[in-house]
């Protein structure tokens, strides 16, 4: 299968950082070129992948200084797209809506996984309009603020099997992983921790736009004894700190569409403490790898069970569910059937 991956520009292809949507197309990407497929990845110019890339920019529109107009170098990348489309067998965007009038009128079949939120408002009458684009959820929860969505399947990410490698949690403290944001609620983490008279280490980066919020809210409890802050860590670094904690804290405040981080951790056997929002029920086996809680006293509880999981189970279960490879498989059964569909236009999608 000829099949075209096209990202964001905002971040190189794997990030040098953090950024889960990029981290995923190059798992996902790189896989799909060890099971056969002919694939050309549209993104920016330092990507690194096993796959063809085409270039629309030099490099991530994150790092590029004094760059002002964000929105250009990805009509660069979907015009590039345009005059290649009819190249491959299928098209497979993670940019959002942004490629959605293009594609519906060149004719070959196309996907776009929704990797964020659906509850901004603005979405509501854009899907009104673009009700026959076909779309993947990363998760089942993510689905409900936005149901008029032709959803075509429900396909949860995946990393790639030797990418991290078990911990024992030798040094015994929690971590806690991701952005430092309101939704993210890094402060119940230090206070969770705290309560639960153990050390709490954050790898975390901080946004522009989440910068006074740090600055308000986190930073004067960095001062705490028992809080340990990072800062922005890279994949190298994951297996190290994931690895030694007991367990990961994911405390979050609204309905996260998936939480890359948890099956981090659970690559590397160490369990999630994590708050009932989004896909956590849908990631976390409750008992097994990790707790499901309901609030700051049951999570403070939890953290104390943590001992009683076996952390090679943790691993085995991440094995099982989450792997890239299966996440490529799954994609792979999707865009046949995609493929099916538009040479048979009747054929059911759901």
């Amino acid at each position: 299968m000829k099949i075209a991956q096209v990202s964001s520009l905002m971040e190189a292809v794997p990030p040098k950082l953090y950024g889960g949507t990029e981290r995923i197309v190059s798992y996902l990407t790189d896989e799909l070129v060890e099971l056969g497929h002919d694939v050309t990845l549209f993104a920016s110019g330092d990507s690194v992948t096993k796959a063809k890339l085409d270039a629309a920019w030099p490099n991530a529109l994150r790092l590029e200084p004094g760059m002002k107009d964000y929105l250009a170098p990805h009509i660069v990348l979907l015009e590039r797209l345009a005059r290649q489309a009819d190249e491959f067998d299928l098209i497979h965007l993670h940019i959002d809506y942004l490629g959605y009038p293009l594609l519906e009128r060149i004719g070959v079949p196309f996907v776009t996984t929704l990797h964020g939120r659906l509850d901004l408002p603005e979405l509501q009458r854009l899907y009104d309009v673009f009700d026959k684009v076909p779309v993947v959820s990363i998760s089942d929860s993510q689905r409900e603020p936005l149901p008029q969505a032709n959803y075509v399947g429900t396909i949860h990410h995946g990393l790639p099997a030797d990418l991290l490698r078990l911990g024992d949690g030798k040094e015994g403290y929690l971590a806690f992983i991701g952005r430092i944001s309101p939704e993210k609620a890094p402060d119940a983490a230090i206070r969770i921790a705290g309560q639960a008279g153990m050390k709490i280490k954050i790898a975390a980066k901080v946004d522009k736009v989440d910068q006074a919020y740090f600055e308000r809210e986190i930073e004067p409890l960095l001062a705490q004894p028992h809080v340990d802050f990072i800062g922005e860590i890279n994949d190298q670094q994951k297996s190290e700190f994931l690895g030694n904690a007991a367990g990961l804290l994911f405390p979050i405040a609204w309905r996260e569409p998936f939480g890359l981080a948890m099956i981090e951790a659970m690559a590397c056997g160490t369990p999630v403490v994590a708050m009932r929002n989004g896909s956590v029920p849908e990631v976390i086996d409750d008992g097994i790898t990790g707790f499901i809680v309901e609030s700051e006293a049951a999570a403070i509880q939890a953290v104390s069970a943590l001992p009683s999981l076996d952390r090679r189970q943790v691993r085995e279960r991440f094995e099982q569910r989450f792997t890239a490879r299966r996440m490529a498989e799954d994609y792979v059964a999707l865009y046949e059937r995609l493929i099916a569909a538009r040479k048979a236009p009747m054929l059911m999608l759901a």
